[in-house]
């Protein structure tokens, strides 16, 4: 007799993972490099992370700190050095005065924003984020059991909220407004005016907004609205942003939130139960990354808004294609709807047959179907070679029709 095989169950996999979603940019990388080891050259547009080095001065400044022993266990909450330095950087960029003690520093802004979720959340409470969104979002709001609640960020609005639909996603059970402006992947900045609705709104019905800024630097017109800095709002928001885009640090995992008195102890109860604390060397190169010369930062932007405008206008060009230009961050986030396929299949196609790694706007939830992530911080050439390679693509796709 047959018996059905037997799971032990000290193999079992708890549920509450089945409610993390993966960042689909490191699974596309992985499929694109596993097609160059078979000799397929990938022109990678995937992967959101500055392509510059990380200023010299910065790592100068990691090195010193290694060298002088400042490897050791540290506060949880982050050096008091460094929660200085970013204290005056919010007065200057924001116009907000902010205790060290509400400034927390973490490996990243990614495990901040999941932290502050999970605080903050209950099971059968909701939570609206901007659609298409950041996965960590959805992630951390089922992870916390509660219903995390979409708001399409709309196309002909260059992608902000409509207001009206905004409001008609607020029930009883919504706790948290979350905002990622500038925003991944569309591009979109909200302006001063949706960011004073949107305060208004919480202060109405008694929300709290999470605000993830990572991008705060990384705009193209107007600095971007920070919600935290508007009457009413000071102890009932989370600001969240890091190192990683404007100080190209992508991999030495520094981020920092200021969070309301009430809510510090929570995260760094979170943070001292996890990682203990943020390397003291990597928290060094902060404090440079922040006092020091920031011609490097701007001479990235001055870049990045070249390539932006060679990508969109590349985009543009190509028949059955329409692209926005961004606003802030470092994404074209063209509507591909028209070549009557999904966004799956279209960014499989470009990857199989063009060498191009790009992400379907699937990758960021349901509402970014028939749109495609393009990362533009890459060489010119490499923007250039990308676009003729999806031109040639979508030419052999119309020839097969």
């Amino acid at each position: 007799m047959h018996l059905p095989e037997q799971t032990s169950s000290s193999a079992r996999i708890s549920r509450k993972i089945d409610r993390l979603s993966t960042d689909s940019a490191f699974v596309v990388l992985a499929r694109a490099q596993a097609l160059e080891s078979r000799g397929l050259d990938v022109v990678h547009l995937e992967i959101g992370e500055p392509c510059f080095d990380t200023p010299a001065n910065i790592r100068a400044a990691g090195s010193r700190a290694i060298e002088d022993g400042l490897t050791r266990y540290c506060n949880s909450q982050g050096v008091v050095a460094l929660r200085e330095e970013i204290a005056r950087d919010i007065q200057r960029t924001r116009g907000l005065r902010v205790p060290v003690e509400r400034i927390i520093v973490g490996s990243g802004a990614k495990p901040l924003i999941f932290f502050s979720i999970l605080a903050l959340l209950d099971d059968g409470d909701e939570a609206v984020y901007p659609a298409p969104l950041f996965p960590v979002f959805q992630s951390a709001v089922g992870f916390a059991g509660a219903r995390a609640v979409p708001v399409p960020l709309r196309e002909e609005l260059d992608f902000r909220f409509d207001m009206d639909e905004f409001r008609t996603r607020i029930t009883p059970r919504t706790r948290l407004i979350i905002l990622n402006s500038p925003h991944n992947p569309t591009g979109g900045v909200l302006t001063p005016d949706d960011v004073r609705e949107v305060a208004e709104l919480a202060i109405e019905r008694d929300l709290l907004v999470l605000s993830d800024e990572v991008y705060d630097h990384m705009y193209y017109e107007e600095p971007p609205a920070s919600i935290m800095a508007l009457d009413g709002m000071d102890d009932r928001s989370v600001l969240v942003t890091g190192f990683s885009k404007t100080y190209a640090m992508t991999g030495w995992r520094l981020g920092y939130a200021v969070v309301p008195d009430w809510l510090v102890e929570p995260v760094v109860r979170l943070i001292n139960s996890s990682a203990s604390c943020t390397p003291q060397f990597v928290q060094m190169a902060g404090v440079e990354a922040l006092t020091g010369p920031q011609s490097d930062s701007a001479d990235m932007m001055r870049a990045l808004r070249e390539r932006r405008d060679l990508m969109v206008q590349g985009l543009n060009e190509i028949p059955g294609i329409s692209c926005r230009v961004p606003r802030g961050a470092f994404y074209a986030f063209p509507n591909v709807r028209s070549l009557g396929l999904t966004s799956g299949d279209l960014a499989g196609l470009l990857l199989n047959e063009g060498g191009v790694a790009t992400l379907p706007g699937t990758a960021f939830g349901p509402e970014g179907e028939g749109y495609l992530r393009l990362c533009f911080s890459t060489s010119e050439a490499n923007i250039l070679e990308a676009l003729t390679r999806i031109r040639g693509v979508i030419s052999r796709l119309d020839q097969g029709r």
